[in-house]
């Protein structure tokens, strides 16, 4: 039996966050997906892509219950061993993701086993379920080597709303961050 890099069969991947409107890799097709037992859940404390450790942020994981509807990417069996390292060099930075293999049920009916990065509940950066109030603050302060963490946020929220996906965490966190942003500039003294 291959292992999954050496494997030359297409690879299908599943993207819930980032991925969706970033994925970094050729891929020859891609398609609405749900994942059952896991949910779309901003649980990750970003040390690296969206904070520092002395100032995290908060990045999307896959969290064990639920479902989930994403994104699913066919990536050719050609670019299979490329796309796996391009994808453990950027989900692995610090060992909070695991790389799992899950079945996903395509818009179209039909099933695949796809590549998938589920956090990690034993990782110190595992940061479980926060007040909507914690993770709008942790989001709206967040800044790593990517950018910061209120641009990824927005960013994904907007990309599922075009793909009729509903997540309303996410719209809450962005409703939140909003907020904080008009009354902080509220408060700012006008330029003289």
């Amino acid at each position: 039996m291959a292992s999954i890099e050496t494997d030359d069969s297409d690879l299908w991947v599943f993207g819930y966050g980032s991925l969706i409107w970033k994925p970094g890799f050729d891929y020859i097709e891609s398609a609405l997906a749900w994942v059952h037992g896991y949910h779309r859940s901003l649980c990750i404390f970003s040390h690296v892509h969206r904070g520092t450790p002395e100032r995290p942020g908060l990045v999307l994981g896959l969290d064990h219950g639920g479902s989930c509807q994403g994104v699913a990417f066919r990536v050719a069996g050609r670019d299979r061993a490329a796309t796996i390292a391009y994808l453990r060099e950027r989900e692995l930075v610090t060992s909070v993701y695991l790389e799992k293999i899950v079945s996903l049920r395509l818009a179209d009916g039909g099933t695949v086993r796809a590549l998938a990065y589920v956090v990690d509940r034993d990782h110190h950066q595992y940061a479980g379920r926060l007040p909507l109030d914690h993770m709008t603050r942790l989001v709206a302060e967040g800044v790593g080597v990517n950018g910061d963490n209120p641009a990824y946020v927005r960013n994904t929220y907007e990309h599922l709303l075009r793909l009729d996906i509903h997540d309303a965490e996410l719209a809450a966190v962005v409703r939140g961050v909003d907020d904080a942003s008009c009354r902080a500039a509220l408060l700012r003294p006008a330029d003289e």
